[in-house]
């Protein structure tokens, strides 16, 4: 059986771990046991009722955070001219074509989200087995396959986040750092679950958000209502 520190069970005291708790409440329990060295980042985990192994029932989105991620990100673009002009003065880490391809294929991945420009996706397209798993590969329903690469880049710098459903069924997401104050780590988590269920799939029955928790990088999960993070 596997040791639980003094840190751990002092962190859980106060936690039923069968209850379900307001939204309100359950970030100030996160914020009030976050005893890290660090700012650590709040995370949120939705299950969902949906099989992703059916097509009609695969959940993938974007949400931007009202108060932004804490999270510096750094941004790619696949370019040419113009648009690589544009890329860099959006504030792109890194920007390139051919180049940047060969460099991705060597292993170099310097960076946290990627984008093209549409012309450039039949040669970003080779990096599928090396971007795919990682969760790079752009895509045009999450924006970062686009002409309007200014916008891309702002919103990834500015705390837009990714979801993508997995094979379990559940959705997660960072929504901020533990230094943000409740109601700003509040905004944020209502952000994105409603983001989530916007991007509802047709072919979903029964309950959709099954399970909503919370949780620090160090810290306990505390489980929430589901219906106090709907109606950002």
């Amino acid at each position: 059986m596997a040791h639980i520190g003094k840190r751990v069970v002092k962190a859980r005291e106060g936690i039923d771990r069968t209850k379900l708790y307001p939204l309100t409440e359950a970030v100030d329990m996160i914020k009030g046991r976050a005893t890290a060295k660090f700012d650590e980042t709040v995370e949120i985990a939705m299950n969902l009722g949906v099989d992703p192994r059916h097509a009609d029932q695969m959940v993938r989105g974007v949400c931007n955070l009202p108060n932004g991620s804490g999270r510096v990100l750094r941004v790619a673009v696949f370019a040419r001219g113009p648009k690589a002009e544009e890329a860099k003065k959006a504030g792109a880490d890194i920007v390139g074509a051919e180049d940047l391809v060969e460099s991705v294929q060597k292993g170099e991945i310097n960076f946290d989200r990627c984008i093209a420009t549409p012309d450039m996706m039949p040669l970003v397209g080779r990096l599928g087995k090396v971007l795919g798993p990682r969760g790079l590969m752009p895509n045009p329903k999450v924006g970062t396959v686009t002409m309007d690469v200014t916008s891309a880049v702002a919103a990834s710098k500015g705390g837009s986040v990714e979801f993508r459903v997995e094979k379990a069924g559940i959705v997660h997401a960072a929504v901020g750092k533990i230094s943000f104050s409740a109601e700003k780590l509040a905004e944020n988590i209502k952000a994105f679950a409603d983001s989530v269920a916007k991007a509802k799939p047709a072919g979903a029955k029964g309950t959709y958000i099954q399970r909503v928790a919370i949780s620090s990088t160090m810290g306990p999960g505390v489980k929430i209502e589901p219906n106090t993070v709907m109606g950002a």
